[in-house]
């Protein structure tokens, strides 16, 4: 077979996607709306000029080119329905509906889903007006948590130690419209204290496969300091995950959001995303949910699948889920992101990026925030790249991520220095790879 496939988006989970894509032997062609200059060098793939939120011509391009299937990355998309548009074109789309994708669209939606359904998470109200979120900050204990209820890149969530940022986040949020629409309602919760994981499945509205687990680096600076971003780096396998987790994340999060999705009507097709923290006993609970892969967990996670990425969305379509069997590479993988200076505020753009050639086939340069400027790459957004690597052991991956990032140059770059540092202590005490 020679199937053309669509990858809509922009960033490094698309690289990440396209790549993948592009290895399956049933695949001539990847095309990627509107892509970037990583996946404009990548074999079998091609760039496309269409906006991601520009759902007629997407449509149109796919049907104009036979695209067989197509893959949605990005969360703003979905939530605006774009693989509904799809299927009442009779196109296969693999991501959920406007409807399912609301677990993540708004998150005072995804609270009352979860008190419904018994899915652990932590105590929090909701507002649309300035004065009783205060009062409620108020009266609450102390570091509390304000979240933007919609899509805010991954930026909306603040973590506030003192009252006085709390309420700075709640007037920038409610009153001076620092997010647009996604502000106009914040959810205020506990903050709840352990160890952050991802974990991401695929879903057929009723069958769920788990993909390899990951862990994300979500804070700007090292040792976990700073503004939230949309993540500065993660590994995978998570150095935490062992059998007895991940029977309790599935048990508690995942088959009831699956099972409730379908009591509602709106069945969950597509990769779905738990954010969650762990406590001191092992109990997860969960802090998000997201529509679509995470970013930049996919470049680790898909550098460890084994196997055919195309053929897995369309089990998932054809609601045979539960036929697939998943292969990972018992390596573990590490990615280390390459950020704009000014992130997660702005962004430096139009700066030159040298160091890009990559020999090494355990490494892969995943590109996101990159554009073509004639004969030069350079930097177009807040995540420019993602480093990772792949290798026998979490301290060795990681070594050899960081020894790739050190001959990447650009003026107006930075990363974090310690990605991964859990597991790499981890591994260190018990001098065993972590697994």
């Amino acid at each position: 077979m020679s199937l053309r496939m669509l990858i809509i988006g922009a960033g490094g989970r698309e690289h990440a996607l396209a790549w993948k894509t592009a290895q399956s032997p049933e695949v001539e062609k990847v095309y990627v709306a509107p892509g970037n200059a990583g996946t404009a060098l990548e074999d079998k793939v091609e760039n496309v000029p269409i906006a991601p939120t520009d759902t007629p011509a997407l449509v149109g391009f796919a049907r104009e080119r036979r695209v067989a299937l197509t893959i949605v990355g990005p969360e703003g998309p979905l939530v605006a329905g774009i693989a509904d548009a799809f299927a009442a074109a009779g196109l296969r789309c693999f991501g959920p509906s406007q409807q399912a994708a609301r677990l993540e669209g708004s998150k005072h939606f995804s609270k009352l889903f979860m008190r419904r359904y018994g899915i652990p998470t932590a105590a929090g109200e909701s507002f649309t007006e300035l004065a009783p979120a205060l009062a409620y900050i108020e009266a609450a204990s102390l570091p509390i948590v304000v979240k933007a209820d919609g899509l805010a890149a991954g930026k909306g969530v603040v973590i506030a130690s003192t009252r006085e940022q709390a309420g700075r986040a709640l007037r920038e949020m409610l009153t001076t419209g620092k997010f647009g629409a996604a502000g106009q309602r914040v959810v205020i919760e506990d903050f709840i204290a352990g160890e952050e994981t991802s974990f991401i499945v695929m879903s057929d509205g009723e069958h769920v496969v788990p993909l390899a687990s990951s862990q994300d680096h979500k804070a700007r600076d090292d040792g976990d300091a700073g503004p939230n971003t949309g993540g500065m780096g993660a590994y995978s396998p998570a150095a935490m995950m062992d059998d007895a987790l991940h029977e309790r994340i599935m048990q508690r999060v995942i088959e009831p959001a699956i099972a409730g999705m379908r009591a509602e009507g709106t069945p969950y097709r597509g990769f779905l995303y738990a954010g969650l923290m762990v406590d001191a006993d092992g109990n997860p609970q969960a802090l998000e949910f997201n529509c679509r892969l995470g970013d930049p967990e996919t470049q680790p996670i898909l550098m460890r699948l084994q196997g055919d990425l195309p053929a897995l969305c369309e089990l998932a379509l054809a609601q045979q889920l539960h036929t697939a069997t998943l292969a990972w590479d018992p390596r573990p993988a590490v990615g280390v992101v390459m950020a704009s200076s000014g992130y997660p505020q702005g962004a430096t753009k139009g700066r030159p990026i040298t160091g890009l050639r990559q020999t090494d086939r355990t490494v892969k340069i995943f590109h996101a925030g990159t554009r073509q400027a004639g004969d030069e790459i350079v930097t177009n957004g807040g995540r420019v790249l993602c480093v990772t690597a792949l290798a026998d052991s979490v301290t060795e991956a990681r070594r050899q991520a960081y020894q790739t990032v050190a001959t990447i140059a650009c003026d107006a770059l930075f990363y974090r220095s310690d990605i991964a540092y859990r597991a790499v202590r981890r591994e260190t005490a018990s001098g065993l790879p972590a697994q």
